[in-house]
């Protein structure tokens, strides 16, 4: 950048113009760690705030029960009174090195009463903007038109489905067509021995394991607002490449690149313009 300003403001000086080939290779260099940068978002995401998991499922499905077991102390009330949980219990916990955010929600039924469909309708809100759903199934009972609503839910969703209180009854539930066709990972657990805990929490390392996800050279962005500024800057080297193969003058490149340099320095809090012409001064040695 300091060549280009160089060139355009001081022409009387001896200095080698910016060549097209010389520029490209840098920007391409710059395009490269910018993009690599917004998509660490994700990752530093992760990191930052952990996996949103909810918890979902019919009341008395076992939902608490999970939570408790994961957790391993009494965090939830587990009663067979249906309809118990009607508000959310949020947990942070870490399980094989990956972050959760775990949520327990009211059990999604038709409900009646006024609190308690408050409740339903943040668990179906919450289900559906999250990263994971975890939804529980009572594998003792045959399904229902509930279950199927939940079967629905997670159409799209990273999912995983647990059968549970298998210590009482096995069902077979898994065979079920309605199961089957989700084509989501399927386990069989029992919330009160802990039984499938285990294959629940390898498939969770499995789906989100943060050795497999892309950090570069330790730099990742986890501020939503850094992430928008670094998008900004990346369409402007975009647009300054479009117009250096255009063979457009050097200076109409240059406002380009000048505004993703302000973009950066917004994150960073350099003034970018004081320090571009600090370089130019201490690289060609122009008298002020």
């Amino acid at each position: 950048m300091a060549d280009i300003e160089a060139s355009i403001d001081y022409p009387e000086y001896d200095i080698e113009e910016v060549e097209s080939k010389k520029a490209l290779l840098e920007i391409n260099k710059i395009q490269e760690k910018l993009e690599n940068l917004e998509k660490s978002f994700d990752t530093g995401k992760i990191l930052k705030e952990g996996i949103h998991t909810v918890i979902i499922g019919k009341p008395n499905a076992g939902k608490s029960s999970l939570l408790n077991a994961i957790l391993n102390e009494n965090r939830a009330i587990v009663s067979s009174v249906e309809g118990t949980t009607r508000d959310t219990i949020e947990e942070m916990i870490t399980i094989k090195g990956i972050p959760l955010k775990l949520i327990d929600t009211a059990g999604i039924r038709n409900a009646k009463d006024e609190i308690e469909k408050i409740g339903v309708d943040k668990a179906i809100k919450l289900s559906e903007e999250a990263d994971l759903i975890i939804a529980i199934f009572d594998n003792t009972k045959k399904l229902d038109e509930e279950d199927l609503k939940i079967l629905d839910l997670i159409k799209e969703k990273n999912a995983i489905i647990l059968l549970n209180k298998i210590d009482a009854k096995d069902s077979n539930l898994e065979k079920l067509e309605e199961i089957k066709n989700t084509k989501k990972p399927i386990i069989k657990i029992s919330a009160k021995t802990k039984q499938g805990l285990e294959e629940l929490y390898n498939k969770i390392l499995e789906m989100f394991s943060l050795n497999e996800l892309e950090i570069n050279d330790g730099e990742v962005v986890t501020n939503i607002r850094h992430k928008d500024l670094i998008k900004k800057a990346n369409n402007n080297i975009k647009e300054a490449k479009k117009e250096i193969n255009l063979n457009s003058p050097i200076d109409l490149v240059a406002i380009y690149l000048k505004q993703a340099l302000e973009e950066l320095s917004s994150i960073t809090g350099e003034n970018v313009s004081e320090d571009i012409i600090s370089e130019i001064f201490s690289k060609f040695c122009l008298g002020k």
